[in-house]
């Protein structure tokens, strides 16, 4: 394991729970690690404090959240997306949908990051241990928790001002460009485990982008979008019920269309049988959700039409996480699943 980094310090831990509020006079005195461990992109500690002092405790444990420094190339850069997160997005959104955030920090000089969340082991935990998917009353809570953060952004004034930024034409044009190259070399890397008509489907989407990003352009019925929407992304609560689920892990966010995360969470890592009997009603609840939290002028076709439309985007995902070098076992499985679900949707008729 790597040596204890400075974030995790009594001292450093002393002054972040202060800043934010969390501790008055008393002092962390002693940092014990209870459990670490990597994912794909960051390594995890968690965190048991030991305070001296004011009654006043702070948190009895944190959750540490940092760039994997043996990276190729240096620190995960990706950090720096997630700490703006939980500087400048989390503070000026409803509680309760996401951990709380003591202290998030990037350095821009050597693109080191780290974040200090609440620890929810004991209160939460995440449905299933990937990749099963978790029952349907699960993902109902996962899908009404992302319809009331959604809401919570939706059409909002700051979104691609002081909150985000939309992507201009010379942006979406260099992106197009930057996919073009990366699918050219999974198409490359695959060979003939890519069938000629996949290969037929990349290249139509690669030339019908500029059209179909008619709707974003629109920056009509947008949002935050967490990107990284899959369920294993979210604490729900050990006593179970609807509320008190958080949303975790907001390195990819962006504003967009909300149904970007749906079709990630369902059609991208769901099999047909399981989407197939429970995507429409998920769907309704995620609409139903939407108007409870005050969403005017959306109708549910709508909804339906941005979600085929996001199927058809996330057939792009597995060339993006092939690129960023995400293991085969994630991205392979991903692809057979996105093109059973484009098919099923009749997402190829959105090709013109």
């Amino acid at each position: 394991m790597q040596s204890l980094p400075k974030a995790a310090g009594a001292e450093h831990l002393t002054e972040a729970l202060r800043r934010s509020r969390a501790l008055g006079d008393g002092r962390v005195a002693e940092v014990a690690v209870e459990k670490s461990f990597p994912t794909v992109l960051s390594y995890i500690l968690r965190l048991r404090l030991t305070y001296e002092g004011a009654a006043d405790r702070g948190p009895p444990s944190l959750i540490l959240k940092a760039g994997l420094l043996d990276r190729p190339g240096g620190p995960w850069m990706g950090g720096r997306h997630e700490v703006a997160f939980y500087a400048e997005v989390a503070p000026a959104m409803p509680a309760g949908l996401v951990p709380r955030c003591f202290d998030a920090h990037w350095d821009q000089a050597t693109g080191a990051w780290h974040l200090l969340l609440e620890d929810l082991t004991e209160s939460h935990l995440v449905a299933t241990n990937w990749p099963l998917p978790p029952t349907i009353e699960q993902s109902e809570s996962i899908i009404r928790t992302r319809a009331r953060f959604q809401a919570a952004w939706w059409d909002h004034p700051r979104l691609g001002t002081t909150v985000g930024a939309w992507q201009d034409a010379s942006a979406a044009d260099q992106a197009r460009q930057r996919l073009a190259g990366q699918y050219a070399r999974f198409a490359d890397d695959l060979g003939d485990r890519l069938s000629p008509g996949r290969r037929d489907l990349y290249v139509r989407l690669l030339e019908q982008a500029p059209r179909l990003a008619a709707r974003y352009h629109t920056h009509r019925h947008m949002t935050i979008v967490q990107g990284d929407a899959h369920v294993w992304n979210c604490f729900l609560p050990r006593t179970g019920g609807v509320d008190g689920a958080r949303l975790f892990d907001w390195d990819a966010w962006r504003v967009d269309v909300g149904t970007d995360d749906l079709a990630y969470m369902m059609a991208l890592h769901w099999y047909p049988d399981l989407r197939q009997r429970s995507e429409r009603h998920l769907l309704d609840c995620y609409y139903d959700e939407l108007l409870a939290r005050g969403v005017q002028g959306y109708n549910r076709r709508a909804l339906q039409d941005d979600y085929r439309l996001s199927v058809l985007g996330q057939v792009m995902t597995p060339v993006w996480h092939h690129a960023l070098g995400i293991p085969p076992v994630i991205w392979w499985n991903n692809l057979e699943r996105i093109h059973l679900a484009f098919d099923d949707l009749g997402c190829r008729e959105l090709l013109g």
